[in-house]
């Protein structure tokens, strides 16, 4: 779990810095995630590669029908490539609190940043930290988090 929480640091400040989620650092932690998962380390074989296919494909989706509409890419690939890891080290359980998570605050802080640096509507912002904020956030507490959420909807 260290060597991904030092992996998702690292992707973080260069997507911030550069805008790219390297390929080099996110595949071998994408396959390292499905190696400890098939000893069930975190959760089972099973929910991890369905985490890893789906955690691809929901940001794909997401990214093509973008384009349909718009025409403009509103992504790049290696977000794609972060939720499958994410997904490969927590399972398809930790996507939807780590898409919700990281939608949530990549909405808040990164209309705050624009307005504090005054930028134009359509600079792009690097949607990788917020990803991986919230992906480690739901692999470490994402149960927790679940559970609570539920009894709370119950009262």
């Amino acid at each position: 779990m260290l060597l991904l929480t030092w992996g998702l640091l690292a992707m973080s400040l260069i997507d911030i810095d550069h805008q790219l989620l390297p390929d080099s650092l996110v595949l071998p932690l994408l396959w390292l995630g499905l190696i400890v998962n098939s000893g069930d380390l975190f959760v089972s074989l099973v929910d991890a590669l369905w985490g890893a296919i789906a955690g691809y494909l929901s940001l794909w989706t997401v990214y093509w029908l973008f384009k349909l509409v718009t025409g403009k890419e509103g992504m790049g690939y290696g977000d794609f490539k972060l939720l499958a890891m994410i997904g490969a080290w927590g399972g398809w359980q930790v996507l939807p609190l780590t898409i919700l998570l990281s939608s949530l605050v990549g909405a808040v802080l990164g209309s705050i940043l624009l307005r504090i640096r005054r930028a134009a509507q359509g600079t792009p912002i690097p949607f990788g930290p917020y990803l991986a904020i919230a992906g480690w956030v739901a692999l470490l507490w994402g149960d927790s988090i679940t559970r609570s959420y539920l009894q709370f909807a119950h009262i």
